[in-house]
Formats: structure tokens, C-alpha cells, sequence
């Protein structure tokens, strides 16, 4: 067969952009909420935040997770609630912003090397006979697995990326020198516009006009500049 294997590979890339484009879209209208909504945004972090690390001190407790990384990541999601002191303000540079990203990855290695270690039988029940032999109930599942990473992993960081605004980006106000730097208040307004916008935003915003001023390059479409002449 030679067409079929084709039409597999051709389903896989349109889907493929069909996924990455509903989560751009996603993307973009959980900002476009956050910044309607900053007070309850802000409140639903916090306690978000909290949950989890009430999740993983009761994990820790009742279901025998090692203490170094547990208690590796509730310092995380300290961290991670640190960012909330002058939100959705953030600024691009600020070491806390910094630690943030490398706890991210550094949580992500770590829970994986643990979940994806074999586990070793207690010492009480091994016998000459069945030497290796693990207890099947005491290994956790794929679902098990995957919806610990989603939610005490990646949840908070990734409502983060979503709910924060770039310092580049921010409208002057009482106290945004923190992040703009301009104590006279004339950084971060073009031609009277408010430029609050989050990161979600401004990456879909960036990607969409990289597309677009490649494509026009590569002549695969006209700009609006092309149409007027």
C-alpha cells in the first residue's frame, strides 16, 4: 500500500494544526477573561495554589510520596503564589518570575524520573521464589499519572503563563515603575491605546503575525499593502 499510509500521515499534520489552533484560541479567550476579571482571577489562583498544596501534604501522609519532592514542590507553588504581589503584573526579569520557570521544569524531571522508576517490593515480602515480584495494586495507573501532572505540576504554572502580563506591555499606573521603569508615565501608551496584555495573548499575537509576514515574504498571500496598489 502506498496511498493509504499517505491519507495517515496527511490526517495526522491537519489535525495536528487543528489541535495547536484550538488551543491558541483557547489561549487567547482565557486571557481576554483574565483580563476582564483580574480581582476573581487573582482569588482563584490563591486558592488554587493552596489546594494543591493541601493535595500534596495529604499524598505525602496517606499515600507514602517521598518527602524531599514533596516538599520540593509545595515550595514551588510558594514561588509560583509570589508572582500574585502585583498581578497580572509581572516583570519579564524579575528573579522571582525566573525561579518560577526553572521549578516548572526542574518539578516536571523530577516526578517523572519517580513515577517512571520501577518499583522495588518491601523487603518483608520477598522470598527465594519470587524474588522481584511487586504487588500490581501498589503501582499507580496511567490515569493516576497523568492527572497528577496535570493538576499539581503544570496546573498552576501554565493558569500563570495564561493570567500574567508582560512588564513591556503595561499601562502606567501608581507603581509601574516596578515593571516599565518610566517614573514619568509615558511608557507603555501608543497613540493613546492601553497595552495591558497578557502573555497568552501576545504569544498568539506574535505567532499569528510571524505567520503571516513570512507567508507574505514566501508569496503564498498578499498583505493588505499588496492589495492597495
Amino acid at each position: 500500500m502506498w496511498v493509504f499510509p499517505l491519507v495517515g500521515y496527511l490526517g495526522v499534520i491537519v489535525g495536528f494544526c487543528f489541535l495547536t489552533l484550538a488551543i491558541a484560541s483557547g489561549l487567547y479567550y482565557l486571557s481576554e477573561l483574565v483580563e476582564e476579571h483580574t480581582v476573581l482571577a487573582r482569588r482563584l489562583l490563591n486558592r488554587l495554589i493552596y489546594t494543591i498544596i493541601t493535595i500534596q501534604v495529604l499524598l505525602y501522609f496517606f499515600d507514602k510520596f517521598p518527602f524531599f519532592l514533596s516538599l520540593l514542590s509545595i515550595a514551588s507553588h510558594l514561588v509560583y503564589a509570589s508572582n500574585l504581589r502585583r498581578f497580572p503584573i509581572v516583570k519579564l526579569s524579575d528573579p522571582l518570575f525566573i525561579l518560577s520557570c526553572f521549578l516548572v521544569g526542574l518539578n516536571h524531571w523530577l516526578w517523572f524520573r519517580h513515577f517512571s522508576r520501577p518499583i522495588s517490593p518491601p523487603r518483608s515480602s520477598t522470598s527465594w521464589r519470587q524474588p522481584y515480584q511487586v504487588n500490581p495494586g501498589d503501582m499507580p495507573t496511567f490515569t493516576e499519572v497523568a492527572s497528577y501532572f496535570g493538576l499539581c505540576v503544570w496546573l498552576v504554572p501554565f493558569a500563570l503563563f495564561v493570567s500574567l502580563s508582560a512588564g513591556e506591555n503595561v499601562l502606567p499606573t501608581i507603581g509601574s515603575e516596578y515593571v516599565t521603569g518610566d517614573r514619568g508615565g509615558t511608557l507603555g501608551v501608543v497613540d493613546g491605546k492601553n497595552k495591558n496584555k497578557g502573555m497568552a495573548k501576545a504569544l498568539v499575537d506574535g505567532a499569528r503575525e510571524w505567520v503571516s509576514e513570512n507567508g507574505e515574504l514566501m508569496g503564498f498571500w498578499q498583505g493588505d499593502r499588496a492589495k492597495r496598489f
